[in-house]
């Protein structure tokens, strides 16, 4: 199911068969570097069946990402659970082939759209690693403010804490 579209792209929800694509984006290690690192075919598959099952449970989930003009997925962008007082964290990781193309930019901005008119959501967090200049260039971009930094479980570490009211 499509659940928004931009001039280059579309965003749908998460199939199982998506395994292999996604294995391209969460199962790399330069791409995860700054996400906990990569994960094997087995962990992405559970974490691919937790984000379906998110989505038929809380109505939202991380997206696949997909070029408009051949249905490649390149990305994934959309929302994980709350953490906290947020409705959700907004989270999006894209082959590196595709990097410095600006679709990050566009999907994040198509996603915080989708979810202003289409989803209960009111307040949307978002963690970045200190070294992730361009993720955190992206939520300034789009009115995330700079909180200070939160331990992340996945990372281990301290990270930039990001908050945005819709």
């Amino acid at each position: 199911m499509i659940i928004a579209e931009t001039k280059r792209l579309r965003l749908r929800l998460l199939q199982k068969e998506d395994l292999d694509e996604l294995l391209k984006i969460w199962g790399d290690s330069e791409t995860m570097k700054y996400c906990g690192g990569a994960g094997t075919r087995e962990q992405e598959a559970r974490s691919l069946e937790y984000y379906i099952k998110q989505q038929e449970e809380m109505g939202f989930s991380p997206y696949a990402v997909e070029l408009k003009e051949n249905g490649e997925l390149i990305g994934v962008c959309g929302f994980n659970p709350p953490r906290g007082e947020a409705d959700a964290e907004l989270m999006y990781h894209f082959n590196k082939a595709h990097w410095g193309k600006g679709y990050a930019k566009e999907a994040v901005e198509e996603t915080l759209e989708y979810a202003r008119t289409s989803l209960d959501i009111s307040r949307v967090d978002a963690m970045v690693d200190i070294e992730n200049k361009a993720s955190g260039e992206i939520l300034k971009r789009y009115g995330f403010q700079l909180v200070g930094m939160k331990w992340c479980d996945a990372t281990k570490k301290e990270e930039e804490y990001y908050q945005l009211v819709l």
